[in-house]
């Protein structure tokens, strides 16, 4: 008899043809299906429990996906859909997985009929250029300064979170320190979100939530004889220990007399009093240093009113220089009142009994702080994300200058202009423009759907009034009816929609394109959870 050969190590997977397309395709719908409904003003919660017990509730789609700690491939690659989004847009991390979902569900019909996944890959591909080019003609224009739209795209990223009971003034917040931030290169402008530190206490209400034109710092001064409050503050920002250094190479100093001992002490004192008198010097009133601080210079400090805080993260020194104006030092001897910033106030206040400095009424801010608050940990944690999208949304829309109408309107106009589109295609093609053409209306399906309407009756309306031109009717979801969605001020930045489409398509292509799955196992168990790559086999775990 013929020896077998073998080519995989023993414990690999092998799984190939339509089998491993239709399980690739089955495990990524059920990611689309877990986020579906939680699209939309009246999209529900999930409540998200990992193995050591702590519980997460929400409705923002890319915590959803990441929580849920899935392990089949496809899926993962549903999660990625997210990441992106979440990362580009920092919105709209729903839209793109169930579109990524439904692009896979249409696409599974035409496999039914023997069209080849390239063909249809193909035609996703065409029908997603073509999506972007419609979605540009649809667009409004927005600038930095149409603060009512930039107001109306923060409240639409937060309605249907817990934060929409104070979403009226948690919008204007978001739009303050976005604009606050935002910085002109090239006639372009340029928004770092990572400029707006989101820091969450919990204790007050939602609407307690604050803007700080300045920063908050987790620290507090490093000496109780200091001042807690120090009006129109010099600050100094200094990236080195206010303490003797140890030399690099080890040394033995041999002492004979109990006198050197004490020249010895008096001679580090008087090094670390010189530290201190440059400091005063400069005239800071307010020093914020990234290393550890002496308890003599600790001292000294105290008894010149200095205000201190050490060991300061370097993120929120670099945020602190952006927001005071001032020049992070790295050598004492260089410090002068040229490289101190400026701010109203520096105030060591406590929340909910911890201990932080606030950098407050700093002049034009390059960096600033949103304190969130919340009566329990769940809400403060939920509101910190709808802040989070907001800002995200707000600084898109400022960044691209485009905006569209919400409520499932672009995506009806879209699919109306692929299905003309795709008569001009023809081929094969034809069919995969037409089907992504379906599968882009799986949004406002779902808007439909959560409002208790009849989904096919509203699509049928949506449809006849975009064929007249109405290019702004979408669904009224609060209100359960379709109505004009500019004039009823739910407006989202274009780039949720091109950045969804684009990470939903290339997704799907991809996942489409498999024919072969090959997985290796590394121990004795099977290479992959029980029951095979079926559906979402092994992943009990989630929630």
């Amino acid at each position: 008899m013929q020896q077998p050969i073998l080519v995989l190590p023993e414990g690999a997977f092998r799984e190939q043809g339509r089998s491993a397309q239709r399980n690739n395709i089955s495990a990524a719908k059920q990611v689309a299906e877990m986020v579906k409904t939680t699209l939309g003003p009246r999209g529900m919660d999930k409540m998200l429990v990992d193995s050591l017990g702590d519980i997460t509730i929400t409705n923002d789609g890319a915590t959803i996906v990441e929580e849920m700690k899935v392990e089949h491939p496809a899926a993962k690659m549903m999660v990625e859909v997210a990441k992106t989004q979440d990362d580009e847009v920092g919105d709209g991390t729903t839209t793109a997985v169930v579109l990524a979902g439904e692009l896979l569900k249409k696409a599974e019909t035409l496999l039914d009929q023997n069209i080849h996944p390239t063909v249809i890959s193909r035609g996703y591909r065409m029908a997603a250029n073509k999506a972007y080019e419609i979605l540009d003609n649809i667009g409004k224009d927005v600038s930095i300064n149409d603060r009512e739209t930039l107001i109306r795209i923060a409240e639409t990223a937060m309605t249907g979170k817990s934060a929409e009971v104070a979403k009226e003034g948690l919008a204007e917040l978001a739009v303050d320190a976005v604009t606050q931030v935002a910085e002109t290169e090239n006639g372009k402008i340029n928004i770092d979100q990572d400029n707006i530190k989101v820091e969450k206490k919990v204790g007050g209400a939602t609407s307690d939530t604050e803007l700080i034109t300045g920063v908050i710092i987790d620290k507090e001064r490093v000496h109780s004889g200091m001042p807690k409050n120090v009006k129109n503050a010099k600050i100094a920002l200094i990236d080195k220990a206010l303490e003797i250094e140890k030399t690099e190479t080890d040394a033995k100093i041999q002492i004979t007399d109990p006198m050197q001992l004490q020249a010895f002490i008096d001679q580090e004192e008087t090094m670390i009093k010189k530290m201190v008198d440059k400091i005063v010097e400069s005239g800071a009133t307010v020093v914020f240093c990234q290393k550890g601080i002496d308890d003599l210079a600790q001292h000294y400090l105290s008894k010149k009113g200095i205000f201190v805080a050490r060991r300061v993260k370097k993120s929120d020194m670099e945020k602190l220089a952006k927001a005071t104006d001032a020049r992070l030092v790295t050598n004492l001897e260089d410090l002068s009142a040229k490289d101190l910033g400026t701010a109203d106030e520096v105030i060591e206040q406590k929340i909910s009994g911890d201990a932080m400095t606030f950098v407050r009424g700093c002049k034009d801010p390059k960096a600033v702080s949103v304190l969130v608050r919340g009566g329990t940990e769940h809400v403060v944690d939920e509101v910190e994300r709808a802040i989070t999208d907001a800002l995200g949304g707000v600084a898109s829309a400022i960044e691209i200058g485009k905006v569209v109408a919400g409520g499932g309107t672009p995506e009806i106009e879209v699919a109306k202009q692929l299905r003309d589109y795709a008569t001009q295609v023809g081929g094969r093609e034809q069919l995969a423009i037409n089907a992504f053409a379906d599968a882009i209306e799986v949004i406002p399906r779902t808007l439909a759907e959560s409002a208790g309407m009849d989904a096919i009756d509203i699509l049928v309306e949506l449809r006849s009034e975009h064929e007249k031109g109405n290019t702004d009717m979408g669904i009224d979801v609060l209100n359960a009816k379709i109505a004009d969605m500019w004039a009823k001020g739910v407006i989202e930045p274009l780039k949720i929609k091109t950045q969804a489409i684009k990470s939903a398509s290339e997704a799907a292509g991809m996942i489409l394109r498999i024919d072969d799955i090959i997985a290796s196992s590394k121990s004795s168990a099977p290479a992959m959870p029980p029951g095979g790559m079926g559906g979402m086999g092994g992943m009990e775990g989630m929630y």
